[in-house]
Parts: C-alpha cells; sequence; structure tokens
C-alpha cells in the first residue's frame, strides 16, 4: 500500500520490452535500506524491486502491468514512492498501486502557479469517480473535481509541481490512473449483488 504523496522523482534509464524488465534510476540516497522484493510504486504502478545496485533498482513487467499501463519510455521522468509501513503517517489516501488503466490529459491550464488539469479517463472508471473523490494520477494523490461529460478535473497546487512529474505533462500524454479503492470494491460488490 502507498499514500500517493510521492517521495522523489527517478528516471526510466532502460527498458527492454523483451523480457519486461524496467531500469529505474533513483536520487542519490533515496533506496538505502531498500532490499530485493521490496514493493516501490513507479508512476503509481506497485514493483517489486528484483535488483539493486547504487542508485537505481530493475523491475519486470507482468503483461497485466504492461497492458494497463501508459508506456514505459526510456529517459522518462517518473514519481516514486516507497510501500507504507504499519504506522506511517496516511497524507494522501490508500493507493494499492494496482493502476485501473490510462487517462488521457485534454487540458492544462495556469491557476494561481498551480495547474487545472482536465483528463478524460477509460469509460469504465468515470461512474467511480466522485466529486471531491480521490484518484492517483502516476501515482499524486488528488481530489476529483467537477467529473461531467466523460471528463474531470483536478487541482495541482504548487507544491505538488514542486515535487511531482507533473509539471512535465503536456496536453495528449497518457497518464495511468488508479480510482478509489473504496469505490472499486462497492462496484464490485453491487455487481455480485446484481443491482
Amino acid at each position: 500500500m502507498f499514500s500517493g504523496i510521492i517521495s522523489a522523482i527517478g528516471k526510466t534509464e532502460a527498458f527492454d520490452a523483451g523480457c519486461g524488465r524496467l531500469h529505474i534510476g533513483c536520487p542519490p540516497g533515496w533506496l538505502a535500506g531498500a532490499k530485493i522484493g521490496d514493493s516501490i510504486a513507479v508512476d503509481g504502478v506497485c514493483l517489486t524491486a528484483a535488483a539493486i545496485k547504487n542508485n537505481s533498482f530493475d523491475a519486470d513487467l507482468s503483461a497485466e502491468t504492461l497492458a494497463c499501463c501508459a508506456p514505459w519510455n526510456a529517459d522518462k521522468a517518473v514519481n516514486l514512492e516507497h510501500a507504507l509501513r504499519v504506522g506511517d503517517k496516511i497524507g494522501g489516501h490508500i493507493v494499492s498501486g494496482h493502476v485501473n488503466g490510462v487517462a488521457g490529459l485534454c487540458a492544462k491550464t495556469d491557476d494561481n502557479g498551480g495547474y487545472v488539469l482536465r483528463l478524460k479517463p477509460p469509460p469504465n472508471l468515470l461512474p467511480l469517480l466522485a466529486a471531491k473523490g480521490a484518484v492517483a494520477l502516476a501515482g499524486v494523490s488528488l481530489t476529483v473535481n467537477r467529473p461531467n461529460n466523460g471528463i474531470f478535473e483536478t487541482h495541482i497546487v504548487p507544491h505538488t509541481l514542486l515535487t511531482t512529474t507533473i509539471g512535465e505533462w503536456r496536453v495528449g500524454d497518457k497518464i495511468n490512473i488508479e480510482v478509489d479503492i473504496w469505490a472499486r470494491q462497492m462496484a464490485h460488490f453491487l455487481e455480485m449483488r446484481g443491482a
């Protein structure tokens, strides 16, 4: 589990599509204490560290992960977060790291030193995006504002711009999205009940 509060920005230094191995570079010291088998969120995707060396780690991506996520381009800045430990403060919301799909960035407008983003999620996710509810975009815990007509908005404050990759996003980019876990579970429950 994660909280959606990004602790570092890394970089996808290499991706081998043949075997699904991703190599991520991290800021100096960020991996201190990390070990093979640890869960690390990379742009919101929970990955298992398969190898750790210096200031980088490798992770293997399954076919399911590749099918659900935005493309893993080399030399791309990515949001990083270590898994929560029991007793850690949850400053964002509960994020599982199980990305539900990819949202397209439709608009990005200035807003008092931050931005308003407008995104188009996959149609099956829109009913799970409630106004003032939680959403994770590339692993960043955000608040849903005004879901309407297949689009939703979220506001980005200046601090979030400084500590995440959002400032680099461009209209047309594909962004990993994870809807609120409680909304997903409730929708599944209702579906099983035939509601």
